[in-house]
């Protein structure tokens, strides 16, 4: 689907146009051409590769989808791929940017990802004089943008770490933490595996041989960089706390089935006690000395009460009970 088709020149807005008014604009060479696409279906994608000379491969990596982070180069022009991240419900969901920037063209293409890009068109094109470095101060928004968008993300990974150490200690909620902790860390990975690949890719476009239309905007990809670097740490030192966090919930319930086992054991020493004693009385022997004696029992009963009455007291005390 078609968001925006819009012309500039010089740093300007010279008005939107459609599809098949691209080939005509870029007559002028002063003149380059954003295309913001959402969910495109295959035709609309073969009918822009026609309109500004897109390498096949490109094109066949957006249909096909499910790319890693990376950065390809294609001739004069650039194919990027990052993964962005929206939040619904307790789930993450992960959806793909890609964007094909050439001289005087750029193609940004979302898939699986709802957040739309409006506000990166709406900046640039308050900054004339950024938005002169053409199609590489574009690429760099986009990228921007989607890195400033994880760091939310990590956040809440942060906050959601916090809640779940603060019940970790409460009892009756292992089961339940446990369950938080693996889902938060399947995220954590997720956001890792992403930011770890577009690191590695983004180093192509900064700091020796960058493709050309990048070569004015170097400063501002090595600043994504460093927000990439700042990212990476947070979610490393995240995981390490996680680990801690899964740690020391699985210690809470071994010790709390060790406080179980003691409880069970502490009760059956004390039921065992009147049981011995019951059951030696009730065997029925003719000649027990016990069983004419006439306080014989109510001091059987005084002995089992007396001996669980200690036996609790006991195991009361080394905190068994």
């Amino acid at each position: 689907m078609l968001v925006n088709c819009v012309a500039y020149k010089n740093g300007k807005k010279i008005s939107d146009i459609s599809k098949s008014e691209i080939s005509k604009t870029l007559v002028d060479s002063e003149i380059f051409v954003w295309v913001a696409l959402f969910d495109p279906d295959p035709a609309e994608l073969f009918e822009l590769q026609k309109e500004f000379a897109i390498h096949s491969l490109a094109i066949e990596d957006v249909i096909h989808g499910n790319q890693r982070p990376k950065v390809e180069e294609y001739g004069d022009s650039i194919y990027v791929v990052a993964h962005a991240f929206e939040t619904e419900s307790i789930e993450l969901r992960r959806g793909e940017v890609h964007i094909i920037a050439g001289k005087n063209f750029v193609l940004s293409i979302r898939k699986n990802y709802n957040v739309s890009f409006s506000d990166v068109r709406e900046r640039c094109e308050r900054e004339p004089h950024f938005l002169s470095l053409g199609s590489g101060f574009i690429l760099y928004s986009l990228l921007d943008t989607v890195v400033d968008r994880y760091f939310p993300i990590v956040e809440a990974f942060e906050t959601d770490l916090e809640i779940i150490e603060e019940s970790i200690f409460k009892q009756k909620s292992y089961q339940k933490n446990i369950e938080r902790l693996y889902l938060l860390k399947q995220k954590i990975l997720m956001l890792h595996h992403s930011t770890s690949s577009l690191l590695e890719a983004l180093n192509k476009l900064h700091g020796g041989r960058v493709p050309s239309i990048c070569q004015d905007a170097q400063d501002y990809f090595r600043d994504i960089n460093d927000h990439l670097v700042r990212i990476r740490q947070s979610i490393e030192n995240t995981r390490e706390l996680l680990i801690t966090a899964i740690q020391v919930n699985l210690t809470m319930i071994s010790l709390a089935e060790g406080k179980v086992s003691k409880k069970l054991a502490a009760w059956a020493a004390i039921i065992a006690i009147p049981t011995l004693i019951a059951g030696v009385y009730g065997m029925n022997f003719k000649h027990m000395p016990e069983l004419d004696h006439p306080w014989g029992y109510p001091t059987t009963l005084i002995s089992m009460i007396a001996i669980d009455i200690y036996l609790f007291y006991r195991f009361k005390k080394a905190d068994w009970l």
